[in-house]
C-alpha cells in the first residue's frame, strides 16, 4: 500500500475542507473510495473531476488500473468555469 498526499483544487478543497491530506492507497480507486467514505459532498465534488497522479492526467484509465507509488501526489481537479 502506497502512502503520499492527495490536492483538492477549487470546489474539491472546498467540499473536503482542506488543502490536501496524507493517504494510504494501493490504486486510484481505493483513494477515491478512502477519502469520499462519509463525505457526501465530497464523493459529488469527485465524481466530475479529473486527476493528475504525480504531475501525469489519468484522462480515462479505469481508477482501479492506476496503481499508486509510494510517495505520489494526487491532484483532484474539479471542472473549472471559464477554461
Amino acid at each position: 500500500m502506497a502512502r503520499g498526499v492527495i490536492r483538492y483544487w477549487a470546489a474539491a478543497k472546498d467540499a473536503a475542507g482542506v488543502a490536501e491530506e496524507p493517504f494510504e492507497a494501493a490504486t486510484l480507486a481505493e483513494l477515491v473510495t478512502r477519502i469520499t467514505g462519509g463525505r457526501d459532498e465530497l464523493a459529488r465534488v469527485v465524481l466530475r473531476s479529473s486527476f493528475l497522479v504525480d504531475g501525469e492526467p489519468v484522462g480515462r484509465r479505469a481508477h482501479d488500473a492506476v496503481v499508486l507509488a509510494d510517495g505520489a501526489t494526487v491532484e483532484v481537479l474539479p471542472p473549472f468555469a471559464g477554461g
